[in-house]
């Protein structure tokens, strides 16, 4: 059996080891619920893009809302990568984590205008501008800055990638971008502008793709613009094909990263823009398979034997990690897969995997085929995208630990937080 994420994450004489590190003993080590995440996992997916973009001209932007967790960021601003941001703190946690805002595109359809100020004063590459309003707002705000906001107009081109309708970002029906019908009339006006720089044009067709198919349709949408704003005297320096490559969780088998870029590239030269610089902004690619979710089984709730059979009934087992901790199953009823740390010599039964939070909707995997006992440690696979930097502290719940292992080496990147965190920046009323 292949698990996501290997040869970095694999089973040895029965225990589930990442990059060696025994996930039961890190457990016991840091307590529970814990993230671990590989480095050298994050390196190798990292290199799949690299190679197949090695002599071109081009920049891979990490899309940090995947996971944000500093050291995460020093891994990618290290290895040389840019990163695409959709927030002022995203910026700010970019350049603490040592990466650079010259590599920065920022993202998002609400920048406001204390967030642009930032952004124009740190020097970020570029602004993907997702609206006529976000253009003469961009515009006023650089203007009394006495600065020129380089801008690529992020484009919506209608294409369906066939993904999780809240995952989906490239349809006339989703919030993002400017729709095809009006880019070019959107162009003329952005190039207008006394405090724009047009550089660029830009799409995001959404997240989790497993086809190459939808980049192609959206990348030979983009190029027939391209062609028609330069042929209306507006130049376009870079193209910027988003991210959204998807992994497997279970049974999907999307193409490896240097087969997608490898089919982007043969469709720039066949079209004639294989000079054109290539932005890519790889997210749950470059870290999903890296991480994993580390929860131990508090309690065992066994249903009526029969009822649980004809499926009027289950079997619980309550782990204490919960929805606050990966909201992933509960928001997209996202299957993601449960191993345990180590396997127990019993008869598997079935089970619905739960957290203590006080919710039905707090389930990290139903139907489970498991042998428990309480005590054990299970591992929540594929779990280094949106898990962290999606958690909360709902029902007043401190937020994980995380571990990143490199080779031989364990480091805390993130401590627990402590109970008195949850209300550090509360205050009672006087009287």
């Amino acid at each position: 059996m292949t698990l996501p994420g290997a040869p970095f994450l694999e089973r040895r004489a029965g225990e589930l080891r990442l990059e060696g590190h025994a996930l039961a003993s890190l457990a016991r080590a840091f307590g529970t619920p814990l993230y671990v995440y590989s480095r050298g996992a994050m390196r190798a997916a990292l290199a799949g893009y690299q190679h197949a973009l090695a002599g071109r001209r081009h920049l891979l932007c990490y899309a940090m809302k995947a996971n944000s967790s500093l050291a995460v960021l020093q891994t990618f601003a290290q290895a040389g990568c840019g990163f695409d941001i959709v927030s002022g703190g995203e910026l700010e946690r970019v350049l603490a984590a040592g990466g650079t805002a010259a590599k920065v595109v920022f993202s998002g359809v609400g920048k406001t205008r204390a967030e642009m100020q930032r952004a124009l004063a740190a020097g970020v590459r570029c602004f993907n501008v997702e609206s006529r309003g976000e253009i003469d707002r961009l515009d006023e705000v650089a203007r009394a800055l006495g600065r020129r906001a380089p801008v690529s107009l992020r484009i919506n081109p209608d294409i369906d990638a066939r993904t999780h309708p809240y995952i989906s970002t490239g349809l006339k029906s989703n919030k993002f971008g400017i729709a095809h019908a009006e880019a070019l009339a959107a162009y003329r006006h952005a190039a207008s502008l006394a405090g724009l720089e047009v550089v660029g044009i830009d799409c995001h067709i959404g997240s989790q793709i497993t086809r190459a198919e939808p980049y192609l349709d959206a990348l030979d949408r983009l190029l027939d613009l391209v062609e028609a704003v330069e042929d209306a005297g507006v130049p376009i320096r870079h193209v910027d094909l988003g991210g959204g490559l998807g992994i497997t969780y279970t049974d999907e088998t999307p193409p490896a990263a240097g087969e997608l870029v490898g089919r982007i590239l043969e469709r720039l030269d066949a079209r004639g823009h294989g000079a054109r610089e290539l932005l890519l902004e790889p997210g749950r690619s470059l870290v999903g398979n890296a991480g994993v979710l580390l929860t131990e089984v508090q309690y065992l709730k066994h249903g009526d034997p029969a009822e649980v059979a004809a499926g009027d009934a289950k079997n619980f087992c309550i782990v204490d990690a919960a929805m606050n901790d990966l909201l992933r199953p509960a928001l997209y009823e996202a299957w993601m897969r449960i191993e345990p740390c180590v396997r127990r010599d019993a008869r598997a039964e079935r089970w619905d995997v739960v957290g203590p939070v006080c919710e039905s909707g707090d389930w990290l995997g139903r139907d489970r085929p498991l042998a428990l006992a309480p005590g054990d440690v299970l591992a929540v696979l594929s779990a280094g995208a949106y898990g962290m930097a999606m958690a909360s502290n709902y029902n007043s719940r401190a937020r994980a630990a995380e571990l990143m292992v490199e080779g031989d080496s364990v480091h805390l990147i993130r401590a627990r937080e402590a109970l008195s965190d949850l209300y550090a920046h509360e205050r009672l009323i006087d009287g």
